[in-house]
This record gives C-alpha cells, sequence and structure tokens, in this order.
C-alpha cells in the first residue's frame, strides 16, 4: 500500500514522511487548543502548513483581554490563550458621581461613588465589576441626610438646612415667601388705617 501510494502522489507522501520525521505526533502535537471561559476559538491555520494558528471569540457581554490569534510549532504555543472579561454598564447615580465616569466597565474593574453636598451613601461607597457583568455590591443610593443640631436653629437660613428632604426645602421657602407677602399687606393695611384716624382727628380750621 505504501508503495502504490508513494508511486502515485510522491508529492505527498515526501511531505507526509517529512512532517512525521520533523514533527512525530508525541513531540508535536497542537492539536489540543487551549480553552477559554465565556469565548469559543476556531483554527484559522493556512493549508499545507507546519504552524497552527487559532483564532479567539468572546460571547456577548463579554470582551477579550489579549491576542485575538495565537500560534503553535513543535508543541510550544506563541501566547497564553486570551480571557473574556465581562463588561458591567455605567451605573445610574442620582443626586452622586462616579470616581471614573465610563460607559462601559471591565472585570474587575473597581469605582467609587462620591454622593452630591446634603446627600449620604447608602450602601457601599465601592463597587466592582464582577465576572457576571453586574455590581458587587450592589449600586448604592444617595440619600438626603439630617443636619445636627437642628433643633437648637430657629429662624433664619440655616432653618431650611434642617429639613430632611429638598421637595420640604421647597414648601418651606414657598411658605415663607408667602409669609412675607402677608406681612406687607398687613403693613400698609395698618398705615392707611393710622393715616385715615390722624386726618379725622384735625380740626376744620387747620
Amino acid at each position: 500500500m505504501a508503495s502504490k501510494l508513494q508511486s502515485s502522489f510522491p508529492a505527498l507522501y515526501v511531505f507526509g514522511v517529512l512532517t512525521l520525521l520533523l514533527c512525530p505526533s508525541g513531540l508535536c502535537d497542537c492539536r489540543i487548543f487551549p480553552s477559554i471561559a465565556h469565548g469559543s476559538h476556531k483554527d484559522v491555520s493556512s493549508f499545507f502548513s507546519y504552524t497552527t494558528v487559532v483564532k479567539y471569540e468572546c460571547d456577548e457581554g463579554y470582551v477579550l483581554v489579549g491576542e485575538s490569534k495565537i500560534t503553535c510549532r513543535n508543541s510550544h504555543w506563541s501566547l497564553p490563550a486570551p480571557q473574556c472579561k465581562a463588561l458591567c454598564q455605567k451605573p445610574e447615580i442620582t443626586n452622586g458621581d462616579l470616581s471614573v465616569d465610563k460607559d462601559q466597565y471591565v472585570e474587575p474593574e473597581s469605582v467609587t461613588v462620591q454622593c452630591d453636598d446634603g446627600y449620604g451613601v447608602i450602601g457601599s461607597q465601592k463597587i466592582t465589576c464582577s465576572e457576571n457583568g453586574i455590581w458587587s455590591p450592589a449600586v448604592p443610593k444617595c440619600k438626603w441626610e439630617f443636619q445636627m443640631g437642628c433643633e437648637q436653629v430657629l429662624a433664619g437660613s440655616k432653618f431650611f438646612q434642617c429639613l430632611p428632604y429638598p421637595d420640604d426645602v421647597k414648601k418651606a421657602l414657598e411658605i415663607y415667601k408667602l409669609s412675607l407677602e402677608i406681612g406687607h399687606l398687613s403693613k400698609k393695611k395698618q398705615e392707611k388705617a393710622c393715616g385715615e384716624r390722624t386726618g379725622q382727628g384735625r380740626s376744620p380750621g387747620m
């Protein structure tokens, strides 16, 4: 059989013999491709090439970290297989900001939540993008805080800082404005009544 193959396809026979001599299967096995989590790979080697080329792709929601293609020759891979890292979307923080502002974050990136003045963090201030694409611990919230010593504040602008919620501040300002208008009208009414009494008390000859 071997002699028949050699006579029919001499070039292929010589190529096969050289392959076995130069690269025995026990010493030159590039047929086992390194696998990766959350991704896939395929052989993109050229025909009749001594070099094996493998290309990697990640599943949806993951990004490739490392070289997308690695090669193998003489049982030796050129590089370690790449990794597929999870992507986390930018968390929405009402009344606050993030230490690093981006549209997407790659596992295992961490960010710190910074609340606006007058607001405090409810939950963990530092959160990390985990391998399943969600933030861990859960994204915190920024909540309006009570100011200390409110019971000692009697009046004035500091009073509004003691109110628990922004809506209360708005209502208090509206009430305060209305009270000023009422006081202004009351004062004008008193001045008018006083003027009328003064006019009635004067003698006709004056």
